[in-house]
């Protein structure tokens, strides 16, 4: 009996190890044991020369990604407002050190995608959730990656479980709507994008005298 309670002692305690320390965070859900053998590209500009699917970038993902909280922190809309905003990180630098938070990590995957493989489409997917507090910082946008096969939606690049593809889908909002179930979090908006940076709109010279 005493041997049993204590087995389900050490159960319990290797569960909570287990759980995130932030559960509505962009965090991976469990650290990540890596298993794999695959030897990547030693550079950057030789993973470009040698991938040639999204598979391969997911598998590299996978195995080398490390979620950065203090940068997630930093980049929160707290520290936005306060401090302005940090550079993302541009993907050879990124391959190098694999370390940041889903926008990194998406930057990465479409910009890598487009060089390797532009037929896949690779897009944005910026992912608007109803706001939540995290040591005093306000987060509410995540971001991940998408791409087309088949005439069907396949998303990755995901902080929250790197190493996943998901889909089919037949659209981003069928999608959308099971992410929001997995989080357990309401998704407000969602957009697909060209880019990660904030679109500016230019005026014209028309628009500005009639004070568009």
């Amino acid at each position: 009996m005493l041997r049993a309670l204590a087995l389900l002692s050490l159960i319990g305690v290797q569960a909570c190890a287990l759980r995130p320390q932030a559960p509505l965070d962009d965090a991976p859900e469990a650290r990540q044991v890596r298993v794999s053998s695959e030897h990547y590209p030693d550079s950057y500009d030789q993973a470009l020369r040698l991938w040639r699917s999204p598979e391969q970038v997911n598998a590299w993902i996978a195995d080398s990604f490390e979620y950065d909280r203090a940068r997630a922190m930093r980049l929160s809309e707290t520290q936005r407002q306060a401090h302005g905003s940090l550079p993302i990180y541009p993907p050879t630098q990124f391959y190098s050190t694999p370390a940041g938070v889903c926008v990194d990590l998406t930057r990465f995957a479409v910009e890598t995608l487009r060089a390797i493989s532009p037929e896949a489409n690779p897009k944005y997917v910026m992912l608007e959730f109803a706001p939540v507090t995290i040591q005093g910082n306000t987060l509410r946008v995540h971001w991940l990656a998408s791409f087309e096969r088949d005439g069907k939606l396949y998303f990755f690049a995901d902080s929250k479980r790197p190493g996943y593809i998901a889909g089919p889908y037949s659209s981003t909002h069928e999608f959308v709507a099971e992410y929001a179930r997995y989080r357990d979090r309401e998704v407000i908006a969602f957009r697909e994008l060209p880019s990660y940076q904030r679109q500016v709109k230019v005026k014209t010279a028309k628009q500005i005298r009639e004070g568009a």
